[in-house]
Order: C-alpha cells, then sequence, then structure tokens
C-alpha cells in the first residue's frame, strides 16, 4: 500500500518514511551509526550523547523496543573511542 508522509515522499513501508527519516539522520554523532529503530530508541529515552549512554546498564539499553543485539557492539565501539563504558 503505497502511503504519503507529511512533507509528500511518497513510500511504501508500515513504519515512517524513510526518507524523512535520512534527513533526521545524525550525521556526527554515534547516532549516525545505528538503524532506524535504535536510534529512535535511545532518542525516546533522551539519549542523545554518549555521557547520558555510560548512565545505562547494556541490559537496560537492550529493554528498550527497537533495540536489538546488533547495535550493541556499534555503542560500544563509539564509547570506547571516549573512554566510556555501559554502567556495570
Amino acid at each position: 500500500m503505497e502511503k504519503k508522509c507529511n512533507k509528500g515522499h511518497t513510500f511504501f513501508k508500515t513504519s515512517d518514511c524513510p526518507i524523512c527519516e535520512n534527513e533526521r539522520k545524525p550525521k556526527d554523532s554515534f547516532l549516525s551509526e545505528l538503524g532506524a529503530p535504535a536510534k529512535r530508541a535511545l532518542e525516546n529515552q533522551g539519549i542523545l550523547n554518549l555521557e547520558k549512554l555510560a548512565t545505562f546498564t547494556e541490559k537496560e539499553i537492550l529493554l528498550l523496543h527497537g533495540m536489538g543485539p546488533s547495535s550493541i557492539p556499534k555503542l560500544k565501539l563509539s564509547m570506547k573511542e571516549k573512554q566510556l563504558q555501559f554502567k556495570k
């Protein structure tokens, strides 16, 4: 079924408009390494930087709707670059 977003983009997915999602995707943030569901999961919790992410355990992050196990290695790599890690 063809859908249109508020900006008039046509798409066939059942989720959000992929064109708008790509436009919203941060280019210079750890969030840019994640898929849209994982990125939204963190944004919905107000986790917009690695310092805030480091206040959560890995298990807490995995419990977020939209966060999958394939995102954890990407998050760990970004955190390691800033000498951060998940809360124990």
